[in-house]
């Protein structure tokens, strides 16, 4: 059976908010009935006074305790002693109080009520003297002494008797209960104002007379009110607190399932700031990035079938003009031919190459190389291209420390690339600038060119396959837009990079960056 996050989260906050509830609960009720314990044993100690002042009358007349029974018969005494006191109660004459005496009421001369139905002038009566204050209010009565044989509520034994301990001044035990781990409430028995000795009473695990009984039957009554009103609520906070977290999951969950099924463009509300706001912003990046990849992928493969098709599209063309007999098997048809099938190679090459490498394939051993050696060698293999170009190629001063881990023929690759790049899109006249600059522990080797320059928004996409500044200029001159793609693979393959930047001479500038044989790690 499926069970959701959103029922499981549902639970998980019912039965948290329960438990703390039922704690509560517990913690109160043990609470309250700890201190109506200590009331209700408060309330037995005052009903005990008859027995207290027993005990300190005979005490008084014996000159001590010397009038309780032998040690085996003890516990059960202030039990017997109890019901003697109470048949004693019995036994006596009851004197039932007289009425207090009416107050009287005030005379009233008739002389003056007389005079003043004949309309003659009376004098007024003198005033009354003002009440006397109320007098202050009695004491409470004592308590009534317990009734041993009443009837309980609910068939409970009336076990006051037995949970009665006597105790000397010094707190040793005389008779009664035998005392225990139970703590005793206590009051002093006390003969002609020294006490002499305590009257314990232990607390009932049980209470038995009707108003404990009613009070505990209205507090369970009103603690389960409290457990249904707390489960009514955490119910609802659950609910609420389940709905809130399950509707931005419901949203991932679509979001994910969008995305599975090829729709990149779907975005999920980003207004939280908690971790599921979080997590819906990092899911919009992501979704971002495979939309981005999912269209550099079309575009990789549309560019790629162009590319490929130019140089077929040639070849076939050649090949069917010879097949018609409208051109004929010369050394100039086999040389256009040749270079057609050489340029589909490179592309080849370089599409291999940069499938290697996007696999972490990309086959390089780097050792350690004489950079400024090395550049300067393959830029001199280039000096009667660029005079023939109408560039001038110039070195600058060598580094201090030329060595770097680079892979020869791989650096030949990108070096070539570099140079054939500038010489492809440098204007007639122009010069080309070689030098190098340490940086840390990397070296760095600097191309700058002369016009013309690349805009702006073109120096971070140089490197994109497939990638002209200017589509139609580049394929003249033969470009696919992969080399400087190629460049940067290899050099990141060796721990090396590629930059551009504009150059001071109007044109280009391509830093190459490699680590030094001590930034090997």
């Amino acid at each position: 059976m499926k069970f959701s996050i959103g029922h499981r989260l549902f639970f998980s906050v019912l039965l948290a908010i329960l438990a703390v509830a039922a704690s509560a609960v517990y913690l109160l009720r043990q609470n309250v009935l700890a201190s109506f314990g200590d009331y209700a044993v408060g309330i037995e100690l005052d009903r005990l006074d008859e027995l207290s002042g027993a005990l300190a009358a005979r005490y008084q007349v014996q000159g001590g305790w010397q009038f309780l029974p032998e040690v085996e018969a003890r516990r059960g005494w202030v039990a017997g002693e109890l019901r003697r006191l109470q048949d004693e109660r019995r036994r006596r004459p009851v004197v039932v109080p007289a009425p207090p005496p009416a107050p009287a009421l005030p005379v009233v001369s008739a002389a003056p009520l007389a005079g003043a139905r004949m309309g003659t002038t009376v004098a007024p009566a003198p005033a009354a003297p003002p009440a006397p204050p109320a007098p202050p209010a009695p004491p409470a009565p004592p308590l009534s002494p317990p009734l041993l044989d009443a009837p309980r509520a609910n068939g409970a034994t009336y076990d006051l008797p037995y949970r009665i301990t006597l105790l000397d001044a010094d707190g040793n035990y005389l008779a009664g209960r035998e005392p225990g781990s139970m703590p005793l409430a206590t009051r002093p028995i006390e003969v002609e104002g020294r006490t002499v000795g305590q009257l314990g009473v232990a607390p009932s695990q049980r209470p038995s007379d009707a108003m404990a009984l009613a009070f505990l039957e209205q507090l369970r009554s009103s603690l389960w009110l409290i457990v249904l009103v707390a489960v009514a609520l955490s119910a609802l906070a659950a609910v609420l607190l389940a709905r809130h977290f399950r509707l931005p999951i419901r949203q991932l969950a679509g979001g994910a399932g969008a995305l599975a099924g090829g729709r990149y463009d779907v975005r999920l509300p980003s207004t939280r700031s908690d971790e599921l706001g979080e997590l819906a912003r990092h899911f919009n990046a992501l979704a971002g990035q495979l939309q981005g990849a999912e269209s550099a992928r079309r575009q990789w493969v549309a560019d790629t079938s162009h590319e490929l098709r130019t140089p077929l599209a040639v070849l076939r063309a050649q090949l069917e003009a010879l097949q018609d007999g409208v051109r004929s098997a010369t050394p100039e048809t086999l040389d256009a031919m040749l270079r057609q099938v050489l340029a589909l190679n490179k592309l080849i090459d370089e599409l291999y190459a940069l499938a290697r490498a996007d696999v972490g394939a990309l086959d390089c051993k780097p050792v350690p190389l004489d950079l400024w050696a090395y550049a300067g060698s393959q830029a001199q293999g280039f000096a009667g291209r660029l005079e023939a170009a109408g560039l001038a190629l110039e070195l600058g001063a060598p580094p201090p420390a030329p060595i770097v881990l680079a892979d020869p023929d791989r650096l030949r690759q990108v070096l070539d690339n570099l140079f054939e790049n500038s010489l492809r899109y440098t204007a007639p006249g122009g010069r080309i600038l070689l030098h190098a600059r340490a940086d840390g522990k990397r070296l760095q080797l600097i191309i700058d060119d002369s016009a013309p320059g690349v805009p702006d928004d073109a120096l971070a996409r140089l490197a994109e396959r497939f990638y002209r500044v200017d589509a139609s200029r580049s394929r003249a001159h033969g470009g696919a837009g992969l080399g400087l793609a190629l460049c940067r693979r290899i050099l990141e393959a060796q721990g090396g990079s590629l930059d551009f930047a504009h150059s001071p001479l109007g044109g280009l500038r391509v830093i190459v960056s490699l680590p030094c044989p001590g930034d090997a790690a």
